[in-house]
């Protein structure tokens, strides 16, 4: 598989599945120091909401690098994942202690999970793939619709405008003839969906979800890798304390790869439902 057989899929969740036959989940989050920065500051804002006895349900739970963190620390763990590669590396990976029931489905059809079922959603790679906006609401409505009132959400986003960075740094000529729109700058969405912090925002808006955070998940720690991962165990706990102070700066919010919105359900699915239902915005 090859991004030209990739791009001739015309079925979205096929093409998703064969996404992850070129790129290797399993090893994106924990395969150097610089890698790690992403995990850990998700990781750390979940549990700022963990509470005893809390369930958790991960769609879109990759190679299992946060069912597994969470399901080792007490917690159940509920994981739902599309792609065939990742849930053969996540299944390899559990042990019969480890408190997770995983399934393969689409983050669109939570059917299987009953409403108000979870006290923590996390909702960290279906947006990298959906293009259509009654997708991503669907999508966002279906993990709200499980998830219990003042239940915590975690959304992921990959970052539109900091790519460009990253990129560059792997060929010269990216500016030149990198696959974005040259007047506007936006990338186009192929393998993945790219955001802007403000189309996040307006996603999550739509979506009647309450933001608590908006946080530069990984911030320039891809660009700067080879440093990064050059640095002594008391560097890098250092460098990693600088990124939290850093990483929900407003003005420096859209200079990382990955973006961590924390919502929480407020009890409306939408502005629809929201007005509907007599909530005030």
């Amino acid at each position: 598989m090859d991004f030209e057989q990739l791009a001739k899929i015309e079925n979205e969740s096929e093409r998703v599945n064969r996404t992850y036959d070129i790129f290797n989940e399993d090893a994106r989050l924990n395969h150097s120091k610089a890698a790690r920065v992403e995990f850990l500051t998700t990781a750390y804002y979940i549990e700022k909401y963990l509470k005893e006895g809390d369930k958790i349900l991960d769609i879109g739970a990759g190679a299992g690098e946060y069912s597994l963190y969470f399901a080792r620390k007490g917690y159940e763990v509920w994981a739902l994942e599309l792609a065939d590669a990742n849930i053969a590396a996540f299944k390899k990976k559990i042990a019969p202690e480890d408190r997770i029931d995983l399934v393969q489905g689409n983050a669109l059809d939570l059917s299987r999970y009953a409403d108000s079922s979870f006290d923590v959603v996390l909702l960290l790679g279906p947006l990298y793939h959906l293009k259509k906006d009654e997708d991503k609401h669907r999508c966002i409505s279906e993990a709200k619709r499980v998830c219990k009132d003042g239940g915590k959400i975690f959304f992921a986003f990959i970052s539109n405008d900091f790519v460009f960075l990253t990129e560059f740094g792997y060929d010269i000529h990216y500016f030149g003839n990198g696959d974005y729109d040259h007047e506007t700058f936006k990338l186009h969405d192929f393998p993945f969906v790219f955001h802007t912090v403000d189309a996040a925002r307006k996603v999550l808006a739509g979506g009647g979800i309450n933001i608590l955070h908006e946080v530069a998940s990984d911030g320039a720690s891809e660009l700067l890798a080879a440093r990064i991962n050059e640095m002594s165990d008391a560097d890098y706990g250092q460098y990693l304390r600088y990124h939290f102070y850093i990483c929900e700066k407003p003005e420096l919010l859209g200079m990382t790869n990955h973006l961590l919105f924390v919502g929480e359900k407020n009890g409306c699915r939408s502005d629809m439902d929201r007005m509907e239902a007599g909530c005030q915005p």
